[in-house]
């Protein structure tokens, strides 16, 4: 098969890119703390893989390639940064890559129509659930924070997040976004 021509290699990038952005964005927030440092790391992962696009198999899957150019970027910058950019080391890097690769080879053709499943099921689960799901990981505060805000024990909001997370895997289970666990 003929080389294609750098237009074409172009919209095809452009494709495969738009369909890993928030993958990738959501890997590198994984490891580095930095705000700042996320956005340069993926700028530096999408320029590199540019670049090297003449390097990509593409009997392969594209998101796989793409994290393994931003591991590498990351992994550089905090041997030169020698601050508090890394959250992780290269062992829970390989173990993020996994995962994010078993979620990748689950149904629906991108990141998107998995997040919007996501956010699919959150809409369709009853106030209360709901509303301790959004205040523990949409806002962030710890289980004695949502007790205090809700007027209840550290142990019952313990109790309704792990319903509530039950509620959503079955939904996303449902919905073929997460496989059901094997006996």
């Amino acid at each position: 098969m003929p080389d294609p021509s750098p237009v074409q290699a172009e919209t095809v990038f452009e494709i495969l890119v738009r369909e890993n952005a928030d993958m990738l964005v959501t890997y590198l927030r994984a490891m580095v703390w930095n705000a700042a440092a996320v956005d340069d790391l993926f700028q530096e992962t999408m320029l590199v893989a540019w670049r090297r696009l003449g390097d990509y198999d593409q009997s392969r899957p594209f998101g796989p390639w793409l994290r393994g150019i931003a591991a590498r970027l990351v992994m550089a910058h905090a041997r030169k940064a020698k601050r508090d950019l890394m959250v992780c080391d290269e062992n829970v890097i390989e173990h993020l890559d996994r995962e994010v690769q078993q979620i990748s080879q689950r149904s629906g053709d991108c990141w998107d129509e998995k997040i919007a499943a996501m956010h699919e099921c959150l809409a369709a689960l009853p106030d209360l659930p709901k509303q301790v799901i959004s205040l523990r990981y949409l806002e962030g505060h710890s289980a004695d924070r949502i007790a205090g805000l809700l007027d209840t024990t550290r142990e019952a909001i313990k109790k309704r997040l792990q319903r509530a997370r039950a509620l959503l895997l079955a939904c996303l289970q449902r919905k073929g976004v997460l496989l059901e666990p094997s006996p």
